[in-house]
């Protein structure tokens, strides 16, 4: 009997605390306990006595003493008491009456500790129907106290706590939130997630703007969740010289996701206007393992998007595309529609709708070699039916290509290609060119290569290998205005191939023969080190490439490339096209550096001036990016670019962040420099606070304190 009494008596203690009440209990493990003495009193009361300890289904309960009297069904626990659930709840008291359910009782000098995170401290805790857990005289913080004098850098005081065990909800009957101590804010009622609740419907933290368009305003989502696999965002946007409501929604199906992103606004900006925009996104798995893919960006007027920094996009791009990959198949359709934001370019003459579909299909046959079959269609339409620049073009294309791979006895590695293209246009609205054209383009080729390797005694290992190609495309060039590669340049992913436009609207004609150099080193120690050099070299020059694009005559400039990077975060990569006279085309270069304490990113362009490319001037600016951890709490951070060509800045940012295990404070300020018809130059300051512990505040440990710092 006594020893049933017992084992009643722990299986009451160790219960979960966070575990709803139950009808009918299930079957439990036996409990193990541990004291330096058990006794029974002449009057049925049992006494655990000395270093107890009790142990149940992983849940731990340690105290000094514990007095079960059988006739009253309570237990009597001496502290100090600590007692911790397999979820991480941990519960502290310096003594306690409660039922053996442990449903019903009181709690001493009580502390309370969710998800190893939010710590709720009182005078006394009564527990209450096996569900609730109610705090007098409490304090609740995610910070870490040091010493029994010590202050949390935020607490929130309260006259009464309720932890509601199956809701996971935390209620507080006059609030006062305190930073160092300080009294900040005082509310008669509050209501915040446990740490434990995923998704939980309420009140983000609030982020402080300010604009020097649209003044100081709050920004605070409100958040609500729509059953397991949806949920709403909404997040008012108030100041001086708006009013905007901000919408995300987003959906989780069984076989793919959507996400709505929006805002619609009434400001002083344009009085009297209705302003606003829609981002929507979405991926599907389709039958036949096909998958579908789509956004939408839409907007009500070119500067909405950069005066509330919803995007820096200057072209809208909507998309619907279904793709299908397998090893030896490709198909993919892709619809566009395109809006331009760019108070240089219209709508009606910009092609506002694009349709591409392509397949394309590898067979192994048995005389040797791939075999790839390719059939393509293109179209794009504007909506002008101004002559030429109204232009509306649809095109296909099917190619059947040969090609083999092999290494000679000398060691050269070798491949040889040969196929035949057929492409075909159908002009409407340019009376330059044919309505109808179609081409035959026979094509082959051979490359060679032959790599030298060797090793240094220090473990290096070096690569020489020096490259070359022939190859021959004939037919005549196709009769199209020139819509789909205005920019193409010579750079290492082009300089082996028979023509170097971005699309088949235009080809490469003729004999050509290019040459290349490639120079690698790694060493043990992590260093990394690689240089390339090439040229193209053409029968003659009939493809129009642009002045600046590297191609534009029969010898096309050098390319001539670089990278370096080593184990401990450096890379480094650039590349440029100089001509025989040794003026630069392009050039660009760009720098990464990251350790544990810095992330650093530079990068350099340089653009010629070149009307073929709608470029009236000199294109030459740099640009850097970075942050560095200023402490184990603080993180500093900027960015900067700059037009080296027009001597002035373009954009321009600065961010702090301090962060501990119980709070998250951001302050980020940012200038554009921009000015057009439809932009002016703006600043841009947001200040964002977030406490750590609550369901929507983050981890509270990542970032834990000690004592010392």
């Amino acid at each position: 009997m006594l020893r049933r009494t017992l084992l009643l008596c722990l299986i009451a203690l160790c219960l979960p605390l966070m575990a709803q009440a139950q009808e009918a209990p299930a079957p439990v493990d036996p409990a193990l306990l541990v004291a330096d003495s058990v006794v029974v009193t002449p009057d049925a009361e049992l006494i655990a006595d000395g270093n107890v300890e009790a142990l149940f289904e992983g849940r731990r309960l340690t105290a000094t003493q514990i007095r079960y009297n059988q006739d009253t069904d309570q237990l009597v626990i001496v502290g100090p008491i600590r007692i911790t659930d397999t979820d991480g709840t941990i519960l502290t008291a310096q003594s306690a009456e409660i039922d053996a359910a442990f449903e019903n009782g009181l709690l001493r000098g009580a502390r309370l500790v969710l998800d190893r995170q939010l710590q709720l401290a009182a005078v006394q805790l009564a527990r209450v129907e096996g569900r609730y857990s109610q705090l007098s005289r409490a304090a609740v913080t995610s910070c870490q106290i040091c010493g029994p004098q010590g202050k949390p850098l935020w607490e929130i005081r309260a006259d009464r706590i309720i932890h509601d065990d199956e809701e996971k909800q935390i209620y507080l009957d006059g609030a006062q939130l305190r930073v160092i101590d300080v009294p900040v804010v005082y509310l008669p009622r509050l209501r915040f997630p446990d740490p434990s609740l995923q998704r939980a419907r309420g009140f983000l933290f609030p982020t402080l703007r300010s604009t020097s368009k649209l003044g100081v305003g709050l920004k605070t989502p409100y958040f609500i969740p729509i059953g397991p696999h949806r949920d709403l965002t909404l997040t008012p946007y108030v100041s001086a010289q708006t009013t905007t409501i901000e919408a995300r929604y987003r959906q989780a199906f069984r076989n793919g996701t959507i996400e709505l992103n929006g805002a619609v606004t009434r400001d002083s900006l344009r009085s009297g206007e209705t302003r606003g925009y829609l981002f929507a996104d979405g991926t599907f798995d389709l039958p036949r393992d096909y998958t579908l893919t789509f956004d939408v960006e839409l907007t009500t007027d070119e500067a909405y998007l950069k005066d509330y920094g919803y995007s820096s996009k200057n072209r809208l791009d909507s998309a619907i595309s279904v793709t299908k990959v397998t090893r030896d198949r490709l198909t993919e359709g892709t619809l566009i529609h395109f809006n331009t934001l760019r108070d240089n370019e219209s709508n009606a003459t910009q092609p506002a709708f694009v349709f591409d579909a392509s397949h394309q299909q590898r067979l192994f046959p048995s005389y040797g070699g791939e075999l790839r079959l390719t059939a393509e269609a293109h179209g794009h339409f504007r909506d002008s039916d101004a002559d030429i620049i109204g232009r509306d073009v649809v095109r296909t294309h099917a190619e059947a290509l040969w090609q083999q791979t092999g290494r000679s006895a000398w060691g050269v590695l070798w491949e040889a290609g040969a196929g035949v293209a057929i492409d075909a246009v159908r002009n409407r609205g340019d009376s330059t060119v044919p309505v109808e054209d179609a081409v035959v383009a026979p094509h082959g080729h051979v490359t060679l290569r032959m790599p030298f390797v060797a090793t240094s005694g220090s473990g290096a290992r070096y690569m020489l290998e020096p490259v070359v190609q022939l190859g021959w495309t004939g037919g005549d060039l196709l009769e199209t205005g020139n819509d789909e590669s205005q920019r193409s340049e010579l750079d290492e992913g082009n300089l082996l191939t028979l023509s170097r436009f971005a699309a088949k609207d235009r080809r490469e004609r003729g004999w050509q023969g290019a040459a290349g150099l490639r120079w690698t080193m790694v060493a043990p120690s992590g260093w990394r080190t690689g240089v390339a050099v090439g040229r193209v070299v053409r029968e003659e020059d009939r493809a129009a490439f642009s002045t600046t694009s590297g191609l534009s005559e029969t010898r096309s400039d050098w390319l001539i490339s670089g990278q370096i990077g080593n184990e401990t975060g450096l890379d480094f990569i650039g590349r440029m096209l100089i001509d025989d006279d040794r003026e630069v085309h392009r050039a660009e270069a760009r720098g990464t550096w990251s350790n544990t304490r810095l992330d650093l990113a530079a990068s350099y362009l340089l653009l010629p001036e070149d009307l073929d490319e709608d470029r009236d001037d000199l294109v030459s600016e740099w640009s850097f990016d970075g942050a560095y951890r200023v402490s184990r709490h603080w993180t500093a951070s900027a960015g900067w670019q700059y037009n080296l060509a027009e001597d002035r800045s373009s954009n321009g940012s600065l961010g702090l962040e301090y962060q501990n295990e119980c709070v998250v404070a951001r302050f980020e300020a940012d200038r554009d420099f921009a000015d057009s018809d439809n932009l002016d130059p703006t600043t841009t300051f947001e200040l964002t606070v977030e406490l750590k512990g609550f369901s929507t505040g983050g981890d509270a440990g990542g970032y834990r304190r000690t004592c010392s710092n």
